[in-house]
């Protein structure tokens, strides 16, 4: 098990080098496009994760899985930086990198993230007019969704902004109904 502590102070410097080689290279649009793609990757598959973090596995193996998974979606020099957090043995924080890089993005583009969970993936039409919702909701000109899937819910999806958590799942709303029955019969 990875400590939480350990791995985000490991992820940042590795976040920021990512983030001042996309403003001086390819620009911080497309390496945020990449992020956002690893991080659906890693956020979806544990076993992805436990994969990464084996240390019985060999650097070749991981790389080429790494390949495998992501050439035909990210950029080149994002594989690459992949390349590196296997060469340099860092790979197994690659879920907390990708978290800080998405924080500092957000925060250099001031704009706030949402982590949006829905049982499907969400179209790119779905995105946009989520995100001009979210942006009305809260007052705020930008905002960068982060995606994940969890079937779990049902139906429908769940974002948190912040610590502010807007439910509007199909689990959620079986959940408040249940809550309301309990405290009704009591």
């Amino acid at each position: 098990m990875i400590d939480k502590t350990v791995a985000s102070r490991v992820a940042l410097p590795y976040a920021e080098a990512l983030l001042d080689f996309a403003k001086k290279v390819n620009g911080t649009d497309e390496s945020t496009n990449d992020v956002n793609v690893i991080h659906q990757f890693v956020s979806n598959s544990k076993d992805l994760e436990r994969f990464l973090a084996n240390p019985v596995i060999t650097k070749t193996s991981k790389k080429n899985v790494l390949v495998d998974l992501f050439g035909d979606y990210i950029s080149v020099s994002t594989i690459k930086f992949l390349m590196l957090l296997v060469d340099k043995n860092r790979i197994q924080y690659l879920k907390y990198v990708v978290m800080a890089y998405i924080a500092l993005a957000a925060k250099e583009s001031s704009s706030e993230i949402a982590e949006v969970t829905s049982v499907t993936h969400l179209s790119s039409d779905q995105q946009e007019k989520l995100k001009v919702r979210l942006k009305a909701l809260r007052g705020i000109s930008n905002i960068e969704l982060v995606l994940k899937v969890n079937p779990r819910l049902l139906g429908g999806f769940v974002v948190q902004i912040g610590s502010s958590v807007l439910d509007f799942s199909l689990l959620g709303a079986l959940q408040k109904m249940e809550n309301h029955f309990q405290s009704a019969t009591l």
